[in-house]
């Protein structure tokens, strides 16, 4: 057998334990993906065109769809693919690219969840100097950081892993490149890189998981503080839905990630994978139309103003 020390390919296990009947999750995976992808692709499409919608909580509301979007994309199409193939095949580099982006967007992620917190924050602890501390500029100069962190600093996460021997044979008993399996495979010693990679999720996930905590925990006094109980209930609507997507981002991530070394089941991590790719971003545009009152409002005049074109033709 050749030397598999490099492989030039890997072999994604995915749900073969299903065995024909893995072709039957083909259906409801695509249809879950593409509502997904038109969901916040509509999300998107809403914030762009629409005026009202102008403003810095939906700046990086429509950067958060944006990267459900793009998170699902690197690791779904290829899933859904395989569950009708019976040898599912990557090769080295698409594994490492793959790596590379799907944790680099899901950090992102992260961070723009803690930026829609950070301007809750500013805009009922502080509502006299809102349109200073939240500018488009600030929001810019945000989001651009949110972006760029992740991927500087998974360039080296994804070159160490691209280094070490994979003795272990070459197949990955997942249905994506995630992190450990891929360390299963390897025969290095790879205890300094578990624990670089519990350090990143440290960087990225429980810091930003305790900066929103603490943004909360502010608008939480000063909305109590408010006379009006209608206020109140209004005040607390609009961080309904970011509330609802920290809880469903970060329980799922933080069981997964924020622990060192490998520390689950390769059955528990696929079903938290499906659930942070597939169900979540699914999840998210409903969580948003439902619990927003400004997207309902929005949705509805756009619908309104499509039955009249209609009628007008």
């Amino acid at each position: 057998m050749a030397n598999l020390s490099q492989p030039s390919e890997f072999v994604l296990s995915g749900f073969s334990s299903f065995g024909e009947l893995q072709a039957l999750l083909y259906g409801p995976f695509l249809m879950l993906y593409l509502l997904a992808f038109m969901g916040n692709t509509i999300i998107i499409v809403m914030v762009i065109a629409d005026t009202h919608l102008h403003t810095p909580m939906y700046f990086f509301l429509a950067n958060f769809s944006l990267l459900e979007i793009l998170v699902t994309m690197t690791a779904v199409p290829r899933m859904l693919s395989d569950l009708l193939v019976p040898y599912k095949v990557i090769t080295f580099t698409g594994c490492m690219v793959q790596f590379y982006f799907y944790f680099s967007l899901g950090s992102t992620s992260f961070l723009i969840l803690t930026d829609m917190a950070l301007d809750r924050f500013v805009a009922i602890c502080h509502p006299l100097h809102y349109g200073t501390l939240m500018s488009r500029a600030v929001c810019v100069q945000l989001a651009a950081a949110a972006w760029s962190a992740p991927f500087l600093a998974m360039v080296p996460t994804v070159l160490s892993r691209a280094h070490l021997d994979y003795c272990h044979g070459n197949v990955i008993n997942h249905f994506f490149c995630d992190s450990a399996p891929l360390l299963q495979l390897s025969c290095s010693d790879t205890r300094l890189l578990e624990f670089w990679d519990f350090l990143m999720a440290l960087a990225f996930v429980l810091s930003s998981f305790l900066v929103t905590l603490i943004s909360y925990g502010y608008i939480v006094t000063t909305v109590l503080r408010i006379p009006s109980a209608s206020s109140r209930r209004k005040t607390f609507s609009t961080c309904g839905s970011h509330l609802t997507l920290v809880f469903i981002g970060y329980s799922s991530t933080i069981f997964l990630y924020v622990r060192p070394g490998k520390a689950h089941s390769v059955q528990v991590r696929k079903v938290m994978a499906l659930v942070t790719s597939v169900f979540t971003p699914f999840l998210n545009p409903f969580i948003l139309t439902f619990r927003n009152e400004t997207v309902k409002t929005v949705l509805q005049g756009q619908m309104q103003r499509l039955k009249g074109l209609c009628k007008a033709q």
